[in-house]
């Protein structure tokens, strides 16, 4: 008579939770999920701010969050700090359009245990999912470096976080946009904010970090390496 199978890490399904604050990529994700990960991954649930995240992973205590960076109420770090206070014990994933040094090193400092951008494909995306979940570190080639940058003190994480701790979340990704060459209007339909609340944010990013042009904002992001 043959032995019973026994489950193993490769054939258990992984149970992900989704967040994120734009409805229609959360959907997108889980779409491509099922459609890539079917029999390997599970979304048990979406969330679209920290409190919601927060809620999500301690009613599901999922294996894996796929977790952006920005998010309302605190940032992917706010989810992830409540989540070590409640002992939960999943894993975080983050999964942003950001590929900008700060909130690579940040993100993985604050406990993520990878951090891929947006533009992985569905089979890549799961196969990061269950190799996180099984506890290896994943990152995309690009943004592997900075975070081997960070631990050699080829950048200094420390400097970086006291420059960008004047500025709001949303201020760093208009900056962010604008030192990498984008126009007003570009960077509004990217963040999905009118023209005026780009200027309105731009105006404030220069006085906070005591800068008079776009062309000095460009270079004190390339000198920190921000772009």
């Amino acid at each position: 008579m043959p032995e019973p199978e026994i489950p193993t890490a490769e054939s258990s399904v992984v149970r992900v939770v989704v967040v994120d604050d734009h409805a229609m990529f959360r959907r997108g994700v889980r779409a491509e999920l099922e459609a890539s990960g079917a029999g390997e991954v599970e979304v048990l649930a979406e969330a679209a701010d920290v409190d919601e995240a927060v809620a999500a992973v301690a009613r599901h205590r999922p294996d894996v969050v796929l977790l952006d960076v920005h998010l309302p109420g605190g940032g992917g770090v706010e989810v992830m700090r409540r989540g070590a206070a409640d002992e939960v014990t999943t894993r975080y994933l983050a999964l942003s359009v950001s590929d900008a040094a700060e909130d690579v090193i940040g993100t993985i400092r604050g406990g993520a245990r990878g951090y891929v951008t947006k533009t992985i494909t569905g089979p890549e995306l799961v196969s990061a999912i269950r190799r996180v979940a099984e506890g290896d570190a994943v990152f995309s080639p690009r943004l592997a470096g900075f975070v081997l940058d960070a631990f050699a003190g080829t950048i200094e994480p420390a400097a970086i976080d006291e420059d960008l701790d004047r500025l709001t979340e949303r201020e760093r990704e208009v900056m962010r946009l604008i030192a990498r060459g984008y126009a007003y209007k570009e960077v509004a339909k990217e963040l999905f904010i009118s023209i005026k609340t780009v200027e309105t944010h731009m105006s404030s990013v220069l006085r906070k970090l005591q800068l008079s042009s776009r062309h000095e904002l460009t270079r004190w992001a390339s000198d920190r390496r921000l772009l």
